[in-house]
C-alpha cells in the first residue's frame, strides 16, 4: 500500500458537485492499493498514520500525532499512486489491486484508524471525486508498506 499524507487546516471531497466528506485540522490521506497487498500492508499504514509526529507542540515542534491533537482523517482511495511511469508517458497501472480487492483493503485501513480512537471519513470508493484542501506548512508525508523493511 502506497499513502500520500498531507497535514492539512482543512479537507473535502465531493462527487458531482455535491461535498460527500469534509474534515477541519488533520490529515488528507490518499492511499493506493497494490496486488500484492494484505490486511498486514493496511494495519502498518494505520499504525503509521496514528503515530505520526507531524503536528506542532507547544514549542511549535512537529512532536504531536493525530491522536494526540484529536484532529481528523479523510481517506481517499486513489489507485493512480500505483502508477508505473518508467516506461513511455502514459502510466501502467498493472501494479494496482483490482477494485473488489482495494476496497475491502482499503475499508480494512479506516477501520483500523478507528479502532485507535481516530475519526475517519472517507470518500467515496470508485467514484470521480474533486479533492480540495489546504496543505498546512506544507507537510507531505510518502509512506509505502513494501518499504517498511
Amino acid at each position: 500500500m502506497r499513502a500520500v499524507i498531507q497535514r492539512v487546516s482543512w479537507a473535502s471531497v465531493s462527487v458531482e458537485g455535491a461535498v460527500v466528506s469534509k474534515i477541519g485540522p488533520g490529515l488528507l490521506v490518499l492511499l493506493g492499493v497494490a496486488t500484492a497487498d494484505v490486511s498486514r500492508d493496511a494495519d502498518y499504514l494505520a499504525e503509521k498514520v496514528a503515530g505520526l509526529r507531524v503536528f506542532a507542540d507547544s514549542e511549535g515542534k512537529m512532536n504531536l500525532s493525530i491522536a494526540d491533537m484529536g484532529g481528523e482523517v479523510l481517506a481517499v482511495s486513489q489507485f493512480t499512486l500505483l502508477g508505473d511511469c518508467r516506461r513511455g508517458k502514459r502510466p501502467s497501472f498493472t501494479d494496482a489491486a483490482a477494485p473488489e480487492h482495494a476496497a475491502l483493503l482499503f475499508k480494512h485501513f479506516a477501520a483500523e484508524l478507528e479502532r485507535r480512537q481516530i475519526t475517519v471519513k472517507i470518500g467515496v470508493f470508485g467514484a470521480m471525486m474533486q479533492v480540495e484542501l489546504a496543505n498546512n506548512g506544507p507537510v507531505t508525508i510518502l509512506v509505502d508498506s513494501a518499504k517498511q523493511f
